[in-house]
């Protein structure tokens, strides 16, 4: 997203939440939005008057605004206000570390952009680039994400930690996953370590070849396996899935060839099943990969007939037979199995079928989203809301994610960013009446945790549901939900994988 997207994102959201009572945004002649707004387009004399006579505590109150994922002094950074920037932090005080709402700071706002005048204004006034925030992630990871080479170099000198891990993996692994060739070779430089672990069990090059599962091309997917092979990734790990495993399940030719050069060993199988490459090259319907495996492979006992034309015929007959059995059914078997307990209401049980197929296939996000809801009945929301989170790196663009972040929130009875997490879900898809129906139920229970945190009643009936919602549920196409909901479809398109990544 580049910064004119960023600003139409936020001009939308703003529209979006100005109509959420309490918990949504403040009035729009309120001294807050003043504030934001005159951060925001680095207007100075007017920053200095908002605060004019305001003691650190009144100056807090002034920022504790949260739009797009950053308040005030975080988006003066991500649009390159430097002078607004400058004023907050030596004339206004700010601390140069602060976190929006959202944990953001500004040094992670700038990196996002690349707004390297403001990174160094940053880093030299103190700074910190391995200050983490949600999940884990830090400045590193977002230059990583973002591809943001120079914004890298420059963290890496100021004493970012090359190898900092979130709870999905270090910059490296978030750079390999998404193809940031630039970046993987800054971080590589600086030694990062490519045989990392993350706490989802992926290494950098295995992310990066999972990663032509969701769309990354195998050619770039190649690249990156050849840097990190030349930087000393092991071909043959033991303590994880082998690369050369990963890419025959999803039938990457060149990856195998290039693996195979590189001494991979085409006869360790994947541990959780005893299956080889060739047989889920064979799976995946490659006849060319499975040829290009056979002579490499040591026959297997099962299949009498040691030859290509069986192999391939193994894999298509029916799953009855045990010793070939696919990697997705075994997967499949144990969703199911959580399936069946969750319809007994053992939510314990499934919960633990959903982590042994997790270990199988963590990529899989459904079994994240599965899991997370027995998280929920089992009152469990941290669990839930990491598990949710989860759900929604791997699946950005599926709304059930959203949905278990938002229900894990209310448990957690954080009802503003529960709304957050609902309208996320209504941005990618508008005619969901789940999420509507959920979202209306986040905005009723924020009014009502204001009123009793306030200790009174409401005098008049408040409508919200006529502001937010015209159709009453029935999505009846008025003129004000029409514009409510092509906004909707506009910040789908704005909006990136992670808030402000």
């Amino acid at each position: 997203m580049d910064n004119s997207d960023f600003s139409v994102r936020l001009s939308a959201e703003r529209y979006l939440r100005s109509a959420l009572p309490y918990g949504g945004l403040p009035g729009k002649d309120s001294p807050q939005m003043a504030f934001f707004d005159a951060a925001s387009e680095g207007d100075l004399p007017r920053l200095r008057e908002l605060a004019s006579g305001r003691d650190a505590e009144g100056k807090a109150w002034l920022a504790d605004v949260c739009l797009a994922g950053g308040g005030p002094f975080q988006t003066a950074a991500r649009l390159g206000k430097l002078d607004a920037v400058k004023c907050m932090v030596e004339e206004l005080g700010f601390d140069v570390d602060a976190g929006s709402q959202q944990g953001i700071t500004a040094l992670v706002a700038a990196t996002m952009d690349e707004r390297m005048e403001v990174m160094r204004y940053l880093l030299d006034h103190g700074a910190d680039p391995n200050k983490q925030y949600s999940a884990g992630f830090a400045a590193l990871h977002c230059a990583a994400t973002k591809g943001r080479a120079e914004a890298a170099k420059l963290l890496l000198s100021s004493g970012a930690s090359v190898d900092i891990a979130s709870c999905d993996g270090t910059p490296l692994h978030f750079a390999a996953a998404r193809g940031k060739i630039g970046v993987m070779k800054v971080l590589l430089e600086h030694h990062a370590d490519p045989n990392k672990v993350s706490e989802i069990g992926g290494t950098p090059l295995s992310e990066a070849l999972c990663a032509t599962d969701k769309g990354l091309p195998e050619s770039i997917s190649l690249k990156c396996v050849k840097l990190l092979v030349e930087a000393g990734a092991d071909v043959n790990p033991t303590k994880t899935v082998t690369p050369l495993v990963i890419a025959a399940t999803y039938g990457l030719i060149d990856c195998v060839k290039y693996l195979l050069k590189a001494g991979a060993d085409p006869n360790i199988p994947r541990s959780c099943c005893g299956t080889k490459p060739i047989q889920l090259a064979a799976i995946s319907g490659s006849r060319k990969l499975v040829e290009l495996l056979f002579p490499l492979t040591s026959p297997i006992r099962s299949l009498p007939n040691w030859t290509v034309e069986d192999i391939m015929a193994h894999a298509d007959s029916r799953p009855s037979k045990p010793t070939v059995k696919p990697v997705k059914n075994t997967k499949l078997q144990l969703k199911s199995h959580g399936e069946e307990a969750v319809k007994r209401k053992d939510y314990h049980g499934a919960s633990m079928f959903y982590t042994e197929a997790i270990e199988l296939d963590p990529s899989d996000a459904t079994l994240y989203s599965n899991r997370s809801l027995c998280h929920l009945e089992m009152s469990k929301a941290e669990k839930a809301l990491h598990d949710a989170n989860t759900c929604i790196r791997l699946r950005p663009e599926w709304i059930k994610g959203y949905y278990r972040k938002g229900a894990a929130l209310m448990l957690l009875k954080d009802y503003k960013k529960a709304c957050d997490a609902f309208m996320a879900g209504l941005q990618l898809d508008p005619g969901s009446a789940e999420m509507e129906k959920a979202f209306r139920g986040a905005v009723e229970a924020m009014k009502a945790d204001h009123f009793a945190r306030k200790g009174f009643k409401p005098s008049v009936n408040w409508q919200w549901d006529k502001i937010l919602f015209p159709g009453n549920g029935s999505h009846t196409a008025s003129h004000s939900e029409a514009v409510l909901f092509a906004l909707l479809g506009m910040v789908k398109q704005l909006t990136s994988i992670v808030p402000w990544i």
